[in-house]
């Protein structure tokens, strides 16, 4: 699965790419597919502080002023999805980007498990992020976005993000990226067609192999 990801990201073509991994054999098996993996440590309480460890690793002279976190659960994310988010740290006020795509299946729209984005639409694709949560928002009638769990970080965004403590509603939602709003950090959103499928579950990962089967 991992290295599904990685080829994907690799397509995408927005800059180097290395997976950041809390196990050897993860390392392992990256590299005998000819990516690059570098080992971190493993009580990382979230994939931002891990990406955040690998990024002062890897460059200490700071090439590079920006990252996009793709998950490894995200198996079959497409490259464009990448690079849509990658796009909008062309602007300079955006501190973090992220992905989400409107709730096209009527169970999802009250499923806490599939996190809702609210915000102001800057253009029909993009949106300045308002809030992020479990519950169905906004209320009323209308679209509701699901909230696809990637994000572009500027490097700055990135380094003050992860030494911020975890704030009240990030622990209470049980998404982190509500510290960044709450710190007042702005994350816009690009809109995408399809939600890449998220394996979270055994069940999951058998829609997983069968999408991705030759």
């Amino acid at each position: 699965m991992i290295v599904h990801v990685w080829r994907r990201a690799v397509e995408a073509d927005v800059g180097e790419v290395v997976v950041a991994a809390d196990d050897a054999s993860i390392v392992e098996v990256v590299e005998a597919a000819g990516g690059r993996a570098v080992l971190t440590r493993p009580d990382h309480a979230s994939g931002s502080d891990r990406i955040a460890e690998a990024l002062a690793r890897l460059d200490p002279e700071r090439r590079y002023d920006a990252v996009v976190n793709v998950q490894g659960d995200l198996p079959t994310i497409e490259p464009e999805a990448v690079r849509a988010a990658a796009a909008l740290l062309a602007d300079a006020q955006v501190d973090i980007a992220t992905l989400a795509t409107p709730i096209r299946r009527a169970e999802e729209r009250d499923d806490p498990n599939v996190v809702k984005a609210v915000g102001a639409a800057l253009s029909e694709r993009r949106l300045r992020a308002l809030y992020f949560t479990r519950a169905t928002a906004p209320w009323g009638p209308g679209e509701l976005l699901h909230h696809i769990g990637l994000y572009a970080y500027r490097r700055e965004a990135l380094e003050r993000f992860v030494a911020l403590p975890p704030s009240p509603l990030e622990l209470r939602e049980r998404l982190e990226q509500l510290r960044a709003l709450e710190a007042g950090m702005r994350i816009d959103i690009a809109l995408v067609d399809v939600a890449p499928l998220g394996v979270d579950t055994a069940e999951d990962l058998e829609r997983a192999r069968e999408r991705l089967a030759p």
